[in-house]
């Protein structure tokens, strides 16, 4: 069992950090930071299949578990990154019972799934890996539309899901309630954060959200509890955006 598979059977929450930039660098020092895990994007980052094992790599120099979200619901991606040792796969647009078990079935090995058996990077490190991977990796379907939602029950119906992972963004504009972002007041919205997380707790399963710092009492306090909270793109543009405009406040004219 993974870090975060741990404290989350804990009953205690895990905070992670988004990787969009194809850089080991930026990955380590994520990696070295103290997150519980890593996430690299290969969805919606710039990162390719090499990318994401040099960032892996440098992910586990520090202590946290290196998850992928992965480019679809299709079993060669998520099998790709679960060879190259990914410890979670965020699963985007799963959106029904069918959809969950096609999620399942690529991250479990038979007889439970239909995983193909070649961990060739992952075994490096962890010779035992095929004995206990259905025990380290977390699947984790992601709830980003309305109807995936209307399906919250089906979808956790199904065996071997750990965790779901609310895309607030795409869930908002599923809804029709309004643009991007990490958070929506309107009322619908905040039922269905309230109806994923009930159903979280009839079937056993995590819950599990995109957010940011600012959110995460409240969020935690909602009932999630694998919580992202990091990104690199805003977290960098921000950084430096705020040190331009100090030192352009000190120069004397």
């Amino acid at each position: 069992m993974n870090q975060v598979k741990a404290k989350l059977h804990n009953g205690e929450c895990a905070i992670g950090a988004w990787l969009s930039i194809p850089s080991p660098v930026t990955a380590e020092i994520i990696g070295r930071a103290g997150f519980d895990y890593a996430c690299v994007d290969l969805q919606h980052g710039m990162v390719d299949y090499a990318d994401a094992l040099a960032m892996y790599q440098a992910i586990e120099a520090g202590d946290s578990v290196p998850f992928a979200r992965v480019t679809w619901n299709e079993p060669g991606v998520i099998g790709r990154m679960l060879d190259l040792g990914a410890g979670g796969v965020i699963i985007p647009m799963v959106n029904n019972r069918a959809d969950a078990e096609a999620a399942v079935a690529s991250c479990r090995y038979a007889p439970v799934g239909r995983r193909s058996v070649g961990p060739t990077r992952v075994r490096i490190g962890r010779p035992d890996y095929f004995d206990g991977a259905d025990d380290y990796v977390l699947c984790v379907p992601m709830i980003e539309t309305a109807e995936a939602v209307d399906n919250i029950d089906d979808i956790l119906d199904v065996d071997g899901i750990d965790a779901v992972y609310v895309g607030p963004s795409d869930l908002a504009v599923s809804m029709g309630v309004g643009g991007p972002g990490l958070h929506n007041d309107h009322p619908d919205f905040s039922e269905a954060l309230a109806a994923v997380v009930a159903s979280c707790r009839r079937h056993d399963v995590i819950p599990g959200i995109h957010t940011n710092v600012d959110l995460t009492a409240r969020r935690q306090e909602e009932g999630f509890r694998l919580m992202t909270v990091l990104i690199d793109v805003p977290t960098l543009q921000g950084a430096v955006g705020t040190q331009l405009a100090e030192a352009r406040a000190r120069i004397t004219r």
